[in-house]
């Protein structure tokens, strides 16, 4: 059995990763499983998603805990322990990161000792992000070496039909190209064998003590500390003011942030609380001088002082 897990970030499509890579399966002969696992979080929440393949009844349910393949699109999330990207990472596994940095520095930095490969990119612009999804999906293929081009192609063609052809077209391109990069790769992934039940171990329960309903009982008895929740790095592109077009028009932008992030001081200038914008880009959709412009996050950690800075201000 094939068991394969793709970690991102909401508006990467891995979601959509997983569907076409299981479809493809399924029209090479196997009996499949794909399916995501996300909360209610939007764009820039890490999510992952999963799928199982294999030529027989598939009998396992739930999170591939022993994966073949581990696939992460955003690399900032190998540093995000609740992302969960290096659960079960074995030596039998294969791990890709979406980098361009060596996959040595990657093993090194990881602590792995399994095999590492990466996929590099180029610099994407600010509508190629949801290319993430079909880039890992052609190199996922690849890497099982049981594939084929042409089934790839047919997996994406079927479930991208709803969609404008030039959007059908930019798909298969990202996904054949990222099946042409890992070419040397091809047919590293091995399937395992079924995890048999006799070898189960159940987890170590605690045992908690029971309280008094006015303790135990499911309510929140403290206000306002979602503030601790720095939701913020959940983004992969931030929202940045041009504070010379921006026209001071603070109650549509703060108003339509579903979160709250932005912020108006005494003097009425919008300011993007950081920490907890998620990146969701509702207000560059909604603000009427288009004062509001899209940088890639790692762009702005390097140009931390100049993105960040408020006319004025004197910290």
């Amino acid at each position: 059995m094939y068991r394969i897990r793709f970690h991102g970030r909401g508006g990467q499509g891995m979601k959509t990763a997983s569907r076409i890579l299981g479809t493809a399966f399924f029209l090479e002969g196997y009996e499949v499983q794909d399916a995501p696992r996300y909360g209610a979080e939007r764009r820039g929440a890490p999510i992952f998603a999963y799928v199982r393949a294999a030529k027989q009844t598939i009998h396992e349910r739930g999170v591939i805990q022993q994966p073949d393949l581990v696939i992460i699109a955003d690399e900032s999330l190998a540093s995000v322990s609740s992302a969960g990207t290096l659960i079960g990472i074995d030596k039998h596994c294969v791990l890709l990161i979406v980098s361009n940095e060596s996959p040595e520095s990657w093993k090194h930095r990881l602590n792995l000792d399994c095999t590492v490969l990466t996929l590099a990119y180029e610099q994407l612009d600010i509508h190629q992000i949801s290319y993430a999804g079909i880039v890992c999906t052609g190199a996922a293929a690849r890497l099982t070496g049981i594939i084929s081009n042409e089934t790839l192609q047919r997996a994406i063609k079927q479930e991208l039909a709803a969609f404008d052809e030039s959007v059908v077209a930019n798909n298969l391109h990202q996904a054949l190209d990222a099946y042409k990069k890992m070419a040397e790769h091809e047919a590293c992934v091995q399937k395992s064998q079924e995890i048999s039940a006799d070898n189960y171990q159940a987890p170590e329960w605690i045992t908690l003590p029971f309280d008094d309903a006015n303790i135990s009982a499911p309510a929140i008895h403290a206000s306002a500390n979602s503030v601790q929740i720095k939701t913020g790095l959940w983004r992969s592109f931030r929202p940045v003011i041009d504070y010379q077009h921006c026209k001071h028009c603070w109650w549509i932008c703060s108003t339509y942030c579903p979160d709250g992030a932005i912020n108006v001081d005494d003097s009425g200038q919008p300011q993007i609380d950081y920490d907890h914008c998620k990146g969701c880009m509702v207000c560059v959709a909604q603000c009427p001088s288009h004062a509001i412009s899209i940088i890639p996050e790692q762009q702005a950690e390097v140009a931390a002082p100049e993105v960040t800075a408020i006319p004025g201000d004197k910290r």
